[in-house]
């Protein structure tokens, strides 16, 4: 049996400081077990993180975020990557979170150093597919990634 895990301040300065050392600004820790049906993760970000546009096709990857630590951008695109909605969710504030349906294009952007987000979804786990990752936006490493990350940061100056 699996012992219980903890949201605490120890387990966020942990992720904080392994996020800040990964090269990719993001570090994990999981909550489940990778067979289990529902995925439960607290995610370390530094602000160079970036998260490119993507959805989840599956009718069963539905997401939940909330923000325990800090503060994110959350962008909702159309399918031409317009934007048709942005949420600050503060850790604290009045918005802290987001529940998200299948098929949605969203992105989240880091506007703290050390946030910490909670999520939750169905396992078991399968990466981001290739159609589920936006065509209009860079994906991580491509050439304008940086442009691009700069932009959906830009969105909540």
């Amino acid at each position: 049996m699996r012992q219980p895990g903890f949201l605490d301040q120890s387990l966020f300065s942990e992720l904080a400081a392994k996020a800040a050392a990964s090269p990719r600004g993001r570090q994990n820790h999981n909550f489940h077990d990778m067979e289990e049906p529902c995925h439960r993760m607290a995610l370390g970000m530094q602000p160079c993180t970036y998260v490119p546009p993507h959805r989840h096709l599956a009718s069963d990857k539905a997401e939940c975020l909330i923000v325990l630590k800090g503060s994110l951008g959350l962008l909702i695109f159309d399918e031409q990557g317009q934007v048709v909605d942005k949420r600050l969710l503060t850790a604290g504030g009045d918005c802290l979170g987001a529940d998200l349906a299948p098929g949605i294009f969203h992105a989240v952007v880091v506007l703290e150093a050390d946030t910490i987000m909670f999520e939750c979804k169905a396992g078991p786990y399968r990466p981001v597919d290739e159609g589920e990752y936006a065509s209009w936006a860079p994906r991580e490493g491509e050439p304008g990634m940086a442009e691009y990350h700069a932009w959906m940061r830009a969105q909540f100056d």
